[in-house]
């Protein structure tokens, strides 16, 4: 068969994932932090973006006029509104160059005497008003006004290792010991604790393992207690010896709190060679020390969650769902500029690829708001219930449910709940939170949502007793009453990742807090 070249045409359908799609599609998922960062930045590389100001678009015309960049202002104009006749005028009111006879116009006016009280200083002295308002800069039509951050004179927040600085040249006068303690402060965490091997630091810093101990134990008594600790339960020690009650009881309780943390309190009894009532105060006294001595000297700033979309009643029994104004980017796009400069024949490629790349951006952002605003309105539509009477109502949803009630896609769905927030009449929750899996009811009845299922399964065991302790198979009885078809395992799962314990445990927490409430 002969080889030949030939030409078809052909015409076909396919997806392209440009650059401009993929930039949609991350919009979606970014935070409100994140997509402002990435607005920031498409701005400043971005000559046809800009922010506007805080009055808004008409705030940002305002402004580029006064700069002179879209109009300027007449040279007579400040002489045609009459703001230097008013100015002279209140100059010569108050200001003249009389000194004397205005300022005795001031004291008849005003019943006040501004003669200077203190007569070293040569006699009477004018106010000079003028010189105090310039200080102040808040002269009259100038515009200036001072701006002060009352964060400037806050005294600054001490931390963990700026306390400890300061209280080591007083346990440790010799040089080398402080270079040693340096190195150990360096090596705590948040939490106080040294996260290092002193023989490791022995080695590395050349000094001999009695020197970097006898180091550690004097790094040992600073405050706060327990600092420089290497685990849990020298924490715990380094307290108690500070307080004089490390006795050998306490010794095998601290050193036993595995037992403790499965509240195998007939083991700790025996092991404590102390009786029951004697065990219940040392619990009570491991209860009042702190696992975490540097925690209080967290110089973190916790940010505070903003929420996406804001869900409130209306007037008409339904629900108002809104997107929160302060989440929403802001951003124009400068057509002006980019008249002005095209119009000039001067950088046309570059500036028409930034307007476009504007436009774009702005169209995006409108999507994502837009999107955002259908999946959360269909998410309080199907979560009605829940708002209205709370979590017991909360019904089972899946991301398909949605996509098929907005028309879109699940992904779509599930990029747009991600890390966003609502803010309803209940509380503040993420959007996959409305997301649970369904569980089946009995004798065919309407399925029930995990999460209040779960909900249920907290709350029974919160109201048992310490005689009635609840096991897994009681609250799968019980749970099977309130027409919840649900597996022991199941039970045992969610109660595990509720940090909730077996009935054994609990049966024993309850009864020892019942005989301290007691006593």
């Amino acid at each position: 068969m002969a080889l030949s070249a030939n030409l078809f045409l052909r015409q076909n359908q396919s997806l392209v994932m440009t650059p401009q799609l993929m930039q949609s599609i991350q919009l979606l998922q970014m935070t409100h932090f994140e997509l402002t960062q990435f607005i920031a930045q498409e701005v400043e590389k971005n000559p046809l973006l800009e922010f506007p100001s805080n009055d808004g678009e008409a705030g940002s015309e305002r402004g580029e006029a006064e700069d002179g960049e879209y109009s300027h202002q007449p040279e007579d104009a400040a002489s045609d509104d009459g703001y230097d006749n008013r100015t002279e005028a209140l100059s010569s009111d108050w200001y003249d160059n009389g000194g004397s006879a205005s300022t005795s116009r001031l004291s008849d006016e005003l019943d006040a005497n501004y003669t200077n009280v203190y007569p070293d200083d040569g006699g009477p002295q004018r106010l000079d008003a003028p010189e105090l308002v310039s200080q102040w800069k808040s002269m009259p039509g100038s515009g200036e006004v001072a701006d002060y951050d009352l964060d400037d004179f806050v005294a600054g927040q001490v931390s963990l290792r700026d306390h400890l600085a300061q209280q080591i040249p007083f346990v440790l006068p010799d040089m080398a010991d402080r270079l040693i303690a340096q190195n150990f402060v360096d090596q705590l965490d948040d939490c106080g604790y040294l996260q290092t091997d002193i023989v490791e630091t022995g080695e590395r810093l050349g000094t001999s393992l009695a020197q970097t101990e006898r180091v550690l134990a004097a790094l040992q008594t600073l405050d706060p207690p327990g600092v420089f600790a290497r685990s849990l339960a020298e924490c715990l020690a380094i307290q108690l010896k500070q307080k004089d009650r490390y006795d050998p009881a306490m010794q095998a309780l601290v050193e036993n709190l595995e037992l403790l943390a499965r509240r195998d309190f007939a083991t700790l009894k025996r092991l404590c060679g102390v009786d029951e009532e004697d065990l219940l105060d040392m619990l009570g006294e491991i209860r009042q020390l702190n696992p975490k001595p540097g925690s209080g000297f967290e110089t973190g700033v916790s940010e505070a969650i903003m929420p996406d979309v804001v869900v409130r009643p209306s007037s008409d029994t339904g629900w108002l769902v809104e997107l929160n104004p302060d989440t929403l980017p802001r951003v124009l796009v400068n057509q002006s500029y980019f008249s002005r400069v095209t119009r000039n024949g001067e950088d046309h490629a570059f500036l028409s690829e930034c307007l476009q790349s504007a436009n774009w951006l702005t169209r995006s952002l409108d999507q994502r708001a837009k999107t955002i605003m259908k999946v959360a309105s269909e998410i309080v539509r199907q979560q009605d219930a829940f708002l209205l009477h709370g979590v017991d109502h909360l019904r089972p949803l899946n991301l398909k449910t949605v996509a098929e009630a907005i028309k879109m896609h699940e992904s779509t769905v599930s990029r747009v709940t991600s890390n966003k927030y609502m803010l309803t009449p209940r509380g503040l929750f993420e959007l996959k939170y409305f997301f649970t899996v369904s569980i089946s009811a009995v004798e065919g009845g309407d399925s029930h949502s995990a999460e209040a299922v779960r909900h249920k399964i907290r709350a029974l065991i919160m109201q048992e007793s310490p005689d009635a302790v609840l096991s897994d198979d009681d609250i799968v009885d019980m749970l099977k009453k309130g027409g919840v078809d649900l597996a022991r395992r199941t039970v045992a799962k969610y109660r595990e990742a509720m940090n909730i314990a077996s009935s054994v445990q609990r049966r024993r927490e309850k009864r020892a807090l019942a005989k301290v409430a007691g006593f």
